[in-house]
């Protein structure tokens, strides 16, 4: 289990991630939904900067309706842009954190996944199951590649 002590997040993190541009509509991002397993995605401009998150709950509480308001046609709330409904600023990890602390964040405020940030540019993202995987790796005695 100690080879786990010398994993950082760029170990492990998913390096080609699927992101949304926040003037997508909610349409949109309910098709990387239904075509990705992920609860979130990173809403990302054109540069590669980071604009927020997008959950699916997110995307669900755009239908939220209440007696004072009424709820708007399917349609009209799917073609409303990611970025009316995204988390901005959200938690993120540079590259270099070890994973003992990731594991430890993501326990401690229940989230299941972190942007990976470099310079303030998306560079990857890293989830429970990138962790657990570590975990399995590190009790057989494996080194992820470039560690030595």
């Amino acid at each position: 289990m100690y080879p786990f002590l010398d994993y950082k997040v760029h170990h492990v993190m998913v390096r080609d991630v699927i992101t949304i541009a926040p003037d997508q509509p909610l349409s949109a991002l309910d098709a990387l939904f239904a075509q990705y397993d992920f609860n979130s995605i990173p809403v990302v401009d054109d540069g590669g900067t980071l604009c927020g998150v997008i959950t699916k709950l997110d995307l669900l509480a755009a239908f939220r309706f209440d007696t004072a308001h009424m709820m708007p046609p399917y349609e009209e709330i799917m073609c409303r842009p990611v970025a009316d409904g995204m988390t901005r600023d959200p938690l993120w990890v540079p590259p270099e954190l070890p994973l003992t602390r990731v594991l430890q964040r993501m326990v401690e405020m229940r989230n299941k996944a972190f942007p990976v940030l470099d310079e303030e540019r998306l560079v990857g993202i890293i989830a429970r199951e990138d962790i657990l995987a570590a975990l399995h790796r590190a009790a057989r005695g494996e080194t992820p590649a470039g560690m030595n």
